[in-house]
């Protein structure tokens, strides 16, 4: 009894560990890759070459004697001239007016006459009045530089206020005033008699 312990004891001591045999997973890869290779679905990649527009950076340029008027409507803001009509229209985008376009428009005039300092803001009825007063910022100066060296630079300081026209479609001229009339009173002339015939002369 004694002997066969011993026994086992010698044999757990001289007992090799198992070897990891890697020729059957080396084989059974080299299969699935050969399976996955032969039965994949190539797809072709064609790119597109697309010539896009360039972004519009022309404006309209002003005409000789312009008198400034920036327009709030509800879907835009238009820069008119008020002899000439509508020079440029800034629609509002998601998340509502471009005042930044708005300056831009801005100081591209500024640039064409840049003595002038009057401008006139036109208001639709019931314009918010934060409105208002982000447009009148936007026309008085706008800001130049990045951080710490960001000063303002002047652009339109003297502004007045008045009622936008009505009517007036985007991209059109703006409604010009009906002129006032003045009441003329006209005296009626008198019937004159008839004659004894009853014809009058």
């Amino acid at each position: 009894m004694r002997r066969s312990y011993q026994y086992r004891k010698l044999e757990r001591h001289s007992r090799k560990p198992a070897e990891l045999l890697l020729v059957p997973m080396i084989d059974i890869f080299t299969v699935l890759v050969t399976f996955l290779l032969m039965t994949a679905v190539f797809s072709r990649t064609v790119i597109l070459q697309l010539n896009l527009p360039a972004p519009q950076t022309e404006f309209k340029e002003p005409p000789p004697g312009l008198q400034l008027e920036v327009m709030v409507r509800k879907d835009q803001l238009m820069v008119a001239d008020r002899n000439t009509g509508p020079l440029h229209a800034v629609p509002n985008t998601s998340t509502g007016y471009d005042f930044d376009g708005l300056t831009e428009y801005l100081k591209f005039v500024k640039t064409k006459f840049p003595e002038k300092t009057e401008a006139s803001i036109l208001l639709e009825p019931d314009t918010a009045y934060d409105t208002l007063v982000q447009v009148m910022d936007h026309v008085r100066v706008f800001e130049a530089g990045e951080g710490i060296n960001t000063v303002q630079a002047e652009l339109f300081p003297d502004i007045s206020i008045g009622d936008a026209p009505a009517g007036a479609a985007p991209g059109s001229a703006p409604l010009a005033a009906a002129p006032a009339t003045t009441p003329v009173a006209v005296a009626a002339a008198a019937p004159r008699p008839a004659d004894g015939r009853g014809a009058r002369p």
